[in-house]
């Protein structure tokens, strides 16, 4: 597999030159599978390659029971709305102990059976190169899955053009993409407190809660498996709406039937991977944390 070196962002400069910079890096990876989950930058990554490629690209979205299915829903409609390839793969990571065990190298194992799926279907397709959605603002938090991605040989086309999320976001705007303001998602199992093994049942009560604070008409949320409790996270423009007793009662008559005892809402509101807050400086180092 042969892939150009994007470990290093060009300089930061105009988003027209980060453009050109992004165009010029996908053209120069032959045909290429992308991983895609339909979110923003993977989205974004995928109609970008699209639109350089054309046929020599193929979005690939992983499917197992850490993917919600309103997010699977999401992803496939937006690839048949842009006209992007899609090939829909299943992944095993439900069937790794060290995965289902849940330290702080869980994302690692969870990549690295996403980049061998993919890797293995680049052979058998006759691709050239794997690629996949981490941006520059993705360097300065806790992401082990980027250590599988550098094993595995992965390009990081975003980050070689020195895109930021907001870039990112800013792009997919002017492209007239309904995804530029889609909120971050990552996967089910991040909900779950780090030592607490990934079960099927604890994903899918992270699942329903999530779907049903969202049939509330809350828009950026997250469900926190901390055992018998369930955390819930709120974007802080919206926790105005969630901290009454008529929401409270709603929160109650939601998670208690889920099998949780007892109900919190985080008055910090929502922030990206706050449960990584929690891990020792030490397993941050051990994770692959550069």
């Amino acid at each position: 597999m042969s892939v150009v070196n994007s470990n290093l962002p060009v300089e930061a400069g105009d988003l027209a030159a980060k453009s050109r910079a992004l165009a010029e890096h996908l053209c120069s990876l032959g045909k290429l599978l992308v991983a895609y989950s339909g979110g923003v930058d993977s989205g974004f990554l995928a109609w970008a390659a699209h639109r350089e490629l054309g046929g020599d690209m193929l979005a690939v979205l992983a499917d197992s029971p850490s993917l919600a299915r309103s997010q699977m829903r999401d992803a496939i409609a937006f690839a048949d709305e842009q006209s992007i390839p899609l090939s829909v793969v299943a992944t095993a990571e439900m069937e790794r102990p060290e995965y289902l065990r849940n330290d702080g190298a869980r994302c690692y194992h969870c990549k690295d059976e996403l980049f061998t799926v993919m890797e293995e279907r680049r052979q058998s397709l006759g691709f050239d190169a794997i690629a996949y959605g981490v941006n520059l603002d993705d360097q300065g938090d806790f992401r082990p899955g980027q250590q599988a991605a550098r094993q595995h040989g992965v390009a990081a086309p975003l980050l070689a053009a020195g895109l930021t999320k907001a870039d990112i976001r800013q792009l997919a705007a002017q492209a007239g993409l309904r995804i530029w303001d889609k909120p971050a998602s990552a996967c089910l199992s991040s909900r779950i407190e780090y030592g607490r093994a990934v079960t099927r049942q604890a994903l899918l009560s992270v699942e329903q809660g999530e779907d049903a604070l969202r049939e509330l008409g809350f828009r950026q949320v997250r469900v926190r498996h901390h055992g018998e409790i369930a955390r819930i996270e709120i974007a802080r423009e919206e926790l105005p709406r969630a901290m009454t007793m008529e929401m409270a009662t709603e929160f109650t008559r939601i998670f208690k039937p889920l099998g949780f005892t007892y109900v919190t809402l985080d008055l910090e509101g929502f922030r990206s991977g706050s449960m990584n807050a929690l891990l020792p400086v030490g397993m941050l180092k051990i994770a692959g944390k550069d």
